[in-house]
């Protein structure tokens, strides 16, 4: 039998074929199956460093950093990936690796931090004009800091210090910027994007603000073509000055209710909790009248809540220009008078889609219980009587539950309402995805979803050119 390094020997080495691997530690290994590969690890165009632990952050670490740059073969770094634990203590180091890297011609970045203690970015990376994406976390800007990255068409930053003037230096430095993902990142108050090229931008978890005053910023963007604002923003209010060229906007997040909020944030009686709803009833109208022209909308739980309330004082909607409808929620008696409303006030909707799977189906926020509970003495054909929807031709559910046997009554009532009301629907699509019950504890699909998909198929329907589908998949 021939030893293991010969097995190799008649393969062909290929330096791309190293840059695939995870690490470049993972290169550096493989090379040492055969002598004629040993050597090819100096020419791979994608370093990769990754510790796991302060331990592994010791000058061993750095050193096989510093031999790695100091072999290399190829004046070419096509991408440079860093993630330590500790970045601010091997600040020295760092700025030697970034240098290196500019006078290589990187075009891709990904500069990780992972303790709290940020990490401040050098101003010697601030010219980087060969940079195409740059992803960031857990780190700052010098103060004054000139940015001109113009290459750059993807940024993401993570718990990144972003107040308004580095914002704006950033945004000005950066004229072929395409997207824009920004998470966990605070102290902006306002970002105005007049970049033409920009059209995607994406909002994660936005932290308050450390200074006083309104705990709020505003979106200005007339050349956005997608804005994305998912998770949790506390009680800051989010709102939108100009987004006239918007497509799509996924609006999957939910400001918190004052009585929620630790009280490190904000300090405020209990009895002040309807003012404070009042607000979010102003805010998603103004939402609804600045997306109003958008063709795809996506909202979630959060939203559905509080646009009920205002619905109970009869307060009409806007106009939904929206063709692809999608709901992120579980059906339930808090939200679905709710979604009633946004459907009648969407009437060129030509496809619904209803995500069940995200989040927990015994979650809602119930801001104003009373209020929500008025739900209960209604009926969707009394809410929204007398209305059709002229234009739904496809409704797709996607159902997965950690309940075996858990059911969606709410759900059923609105798909038989949608059955009723969508005079040319042609197919009804439900998904049941399989997931680890909290009852049997197996990967399972709810009997339930087999069921609904029974009783839909006997209750009247004015299209009747109408198929109903069902399918198991397994959760991904």
């Amino acid at each position: 039998n021939p030893r293991p390094n010969q097995r190799f020997a008649g393969l062909t080495p290929r330096s791309n074929s190293l840059s695939l691997l995870p690490t470049t530690q993972d290169a550096c290994r493989t090379c040492l199956v055969s002598k004629r590969w040993q050597y090819l690890w100096t020419s791979i165009d994608n370093l990769t460093f990754l510790s796991r632990s302060l331990y592994s952050e010791n000058e061993n670490f750095v050193s096989f950093v510093n031999y790695v740059f100091s072999q290399r073969a190829s004046s070419k770094i096509r991408k440079f990936h860093l993630r330590m634990l500790d970045l601010p203590s091997k600040d020295l180091h760092i700025r030697k690796w970034l240098s290196f890297i500019l006078e290589n011609k990187v075009e891709h970045v990904v500069l990780h931090s992972v303790f709290r203690d940020m990490y401040t970015l050098p101003q010697l990376f601030y010219t980087c004009s060969s940079l195409i994406t740059f992803d960031l976390s857990n780190c700052a800007f010098e103060k004054g800091a000139v940015i001109s990255w113009k290459s750059l068409k993807t940024l993401k930053f993570d718990t990144v210090v972003l107040d308004d003037e580095t914002s704006v230096k950033l945004l000005s430095g950066c004229p072929a910027l395409e997207t824009m993902e920004l998470t966990s990142c605070y102290s902006f108050r306002h970002l105005e994007i007049n970049n033409s090229n920009l059209k995607r931008l994406k909002l994660e978890g936005v932290l308050p603000m450390n200074e006083g005053g309104e705990r709020s910023f505003e979106i200005i963007a007339p050349y956005l073509q997608q804005l994305e604002i998912i998770g949790g923003i506390h009680d800051i209010k989010c709102r939108l000055v100009n987004v006239s060229s918007l497509v799509s906007a996924p609006l999957n997040f939910f400001i918190a209710c004052v009585s929620q909020l630790d009280s490190t944030f904000v300090y405020v009686e209990d009895d002040s909790c309807h003012d404070h709803h009042q607000v979010f009833w102003t805010l998603i109208q103004d939402y609804l009248q600045k997306v109003s022209h958008v063709m795809e909308l996506t909202i979630a739980t959060w939203f559905a809540e509080v646009l009920f309330m205002p619905q109970l004082d009869e307060v009409l909607l806007p106009e939904l220009k929206c063709k692809c409808l999608t709901l992120k929620l579980h059906i339930t008696k808090y939200n679905l008078y709710g979604v009633a409303s946004l459907l009648q006030a969407s009437p060129h909707m030509e496809t619904l889609n209803i995500d069940m799977e995200s989040g927990n189906p015994c979650f809602c926020y119930r801001y104003e219980s009373s209020c929500l509970r008025k739900g209960d003495d209604n009926d969707l054909e009394s809410w929204i009587s007398n209305f059709a929807f002229p234009n739904v031709k496809s409704v797709k559910l996607v159902y997965s539950t950690g309940m075996c046997h858990e059911p969606h009554d709410r759900l059923f009532e609105l798909s038989e309402f949608l059955l009723k009301k969508a005079i040319v629907l042609e197919k009804f699509v439900i998904i049941a995805k399989r997931r680890k019950c909290r009852k049997c504890f197996q990967n399972c699909v709810s009997p339930y979803s087999l069921q609904l998909a029974a009783n839909l198929l006997g209750c009247p329907r004015p299209s009747t050119n109408f198929m109903m589908i069902f399918h198991e998949s397994d959760s991904k």
